[in-house]
């Protein structure tokens, strides 16, 4: 019994400290990344629809009976090619007849215009009338107007009779056609024989948000985003299957009208295209540039934190060495960071890694943190893109 009774007392001491408090904990040690401005292309994605660079419709201007199809479908064509052929035999009689009125024409002025230069000379010995000159004057000016009449008329024939060779408009790829030989066909009648699109080069429109642009133009003004005018036309395009296009775009223009519908702008862009990939109506992403950010500051995702009303938050290791809760905006996503561009600054130490274990106010033991993998710290510089958030 004494030797339990001092065992007891033994442990009874040993579970006191001096001056009977408890036992004193050290610091939490966390993991934290320094803030360093980077410079940056910022870029966004925005979807769109390829169209062709140049489309024509072919459409007869003349009446009649296809007689021939002169190409295949689905077949690369060039401007003049004989596409179809219209049964040219009522023309070439119009043609034949104008002619021959026009001939008939000429041959009357020349009768015309002799007895008009020998009345002329009448005239002047008194040997006829002033009358008769002036009649004969007028039947020359008459017949001369007639030739001209019949020029016209031949000329409207000769083109109508070239009208019966429908060529094409421009070059580019032919798709089907919608008539077969022996259709009937009228002058400027509203369905196409075929279409005619050229693919190389070819359009990419892409819908731009006006909340978008204008942020980007505010930025721009007060000076957080600078445009960099040898990479602003320069775009690249991701397929539907998300493979990057081979080919780099250059963007052509902006449209000036926003779509009431969406609240957006039409951005157009110009891809070469020679392998002939993209084809009129394939929905598409185009990554554009829209500056240099030049003091970009980007933050690890894992070190930022929301609240129920969606706010982002971050913690930080104050010069004190306790914790800092920090309210910041967030621009966008970049990679496996968040770009922010309110709330934190140069030099701010950041916490990632021990989160769950720290609260505001906390002293804590900070060391740098290594990211798995990367032999780099944060802020070293490199450039990114990424699309708004």
């Amino acid at each position: 019994m004494a030797a339990a009774g001092i065992i007891l007392g033994g442990l009874g001491l040993s579970g006191c400290g001096k001056g009977g408090g408890p036992i004193q904990r050290p610091p939490a040690e966390v993991a934290f990344v320094t803030m360093r401005p980077e410079k940056i292309t910022l870029s966004t994605e925005l979807a769109g629809r390829s169209a062709a660079y140049l489309l024509a419709d072919v459409r007869p201007q003349v009446g009649g009976i296809i007689q021939k199809r002169l190409f295949e479908e689905g077949s690369d064509v060039k401007e003049g090619d004989l596409l179809y052929q219209i049964d040219p035999a009522v023309y070439e009689a119009n043609y034949a007849g104008a002619r021959a009125a026009l001939a008939r024409a000429e041959a009357n002025l020349t009768a015309i215009r002799l007895k008009t230069e020998r009345y002329k000379e009448l005239v002047a010995i008194n040997a006829v009338s002033r009358q008769n000159y002036d009649d004969a004057f007028a039947a020359l000016k008459q017949a001369e107007a007639e030739i001209e009449v019949a020029r016209a008329a031949a000329e409207a024939a000769r083109i109508n009779l070239a009208y019966t060779r429908v060529a094409a408009p421009i070059s580019g790829r032919i798709g089907k056609s919608s008539v077969t030989i022996g259709a009937l066909v009228t002058a400027h009648q509203p369905f196409a024989l075929a279409v005619i699109q050229q693919l190389d080069p070819i359009y990419v429109d892409v819908l731009q948000s006006t909340s978008d642009l204008l942020r980007m133009q505010r930025r721009m003004a007060d000076g957080r985003l600078q445009r960099d005018e040898a990479g602003h036309k320069k775009v690249n395009l991701i397929m539907e299957d998300g493979v990057v296009y081979a080919h780099e775009g250059a963007m052509q223009f902006r449209d000036i009208t926003v779509d009431p519908a969406s609240g957006s702008v039409i951005l157009r862009i110009v891809f070469p295209n020679p392998e002939k990939v993209l084809m009129p109506g394939m929905f598409v992403r185009a990554v554009v540039n829209e500056g240099v950010n030049e003091g970009a500051i980007l933050v690890p995702q894992q070190a930022v934190t929301r609240d129920a009303r969606g706010n982002a938050y971050a913690l930080l290791v104050n010069a004190g060495g306790k914790v800092e809760q920090r309210k910041i905006a967030i621009d966008r996503a970049l990679g496996d960071r968040w770009l922010v561009s309110e709330g934190l600054a140069e030099c701010d130490r950041v916490i990632v890694e021990g989160l769950q274990k720290i609260r505001p106010g906390m002293p804590v033991k900070p060391v740098p943190y290594e990211a798995p993998g990367k032999a780099a710290q944060p802020g070293s510089g490199e450039q990114a893109g990424g699309k708004t958030e």
